[in-house]
C-alpha cells in the first residue's frame, strides 16, 4: 500500500515539475531591432515577451516591454524533427517589412508557427522573401 502511494506521488510530482518546466519555456524575451507585423498590426522596435495564456497551446501575447505595445495571437503549434539549439523568433522580411512567422524556444521540439496573413501574402507579390533569424532569450 505504502509502496504505490509513494509511487504515486513520485508520479503526480514528475508531471507537475513537467507541466511547469513547459509554462516557463514559452516564456521568450528580445530585442527587435526593426518595424515587425503581427497579423494586420505593426509593433514598433523595441523590447518584447511573448508569454502562452492559458492551457491551450495556441494563443500567446506579443507584449512590449518598453513601450505600450501588446497583441494576442493564435499560432500553429507544430512538432519539429529536432530540438532547437537556441530560442530565436523567424521574421519573413519583404524589402523592408518584416512579418513575425515562427517561435522556436530552446531545448524544445515544438514550434510555433504564426499564420500567413492576407496582407503577408500581398505583399509577398511585390517582394522575394528572407527569413530573418533573431535569437531571443528565456
Amino acid at each position: 500500500m505504502k509502496k504505490s502511494a509513494l509511487t504515486l506521488v513520485g508520479a503526480l510530482s514528475l508531471l507537475l515539475v513537467a507541466g511547469s518546466a513547459f509554462a516557463q519555456s514559452t516564456d521568450v524575451r528580445a530585442n527587435v531591432p526593426f518595424d515587425f507585423v503581427v497579423n494586420k498590426t505593426t509593433l514598433p522596435s523595441g523590447s518584447y515577451q511573448i508569454l502562452k495564456v492559458g492551457a491551450g497551446d495556441n494563443t500567446i501575447v506579443i507584449r512590449g516591454m518598453n513601450i505600450k505595445a501588446v497583441k494576442t495571437v493564435g499560432t500553429i503549434p507544430d512538432q519539429a524533427n529536432q530540438a532547437s539549439g537556441k530560442t530565436k523568433l523567424v521574421f519573413h522580411r519583404y524589402g523592408n517589412r518584416y512579418f513575425l512567422s515562427q517561435i522556436w524556444v530552446e531545448g524544445s521540439d515544438r514550434v510555433r508557427n504564426l499564420p500567413k496573413t492576407e496582407l503577408e501574402s500581398e505583399v509577398a507579390l511585390d517582394y522575394t522573401s528572407q527569413d530573418v533569424v533573431l535569437y531571443a532569450s528565456r
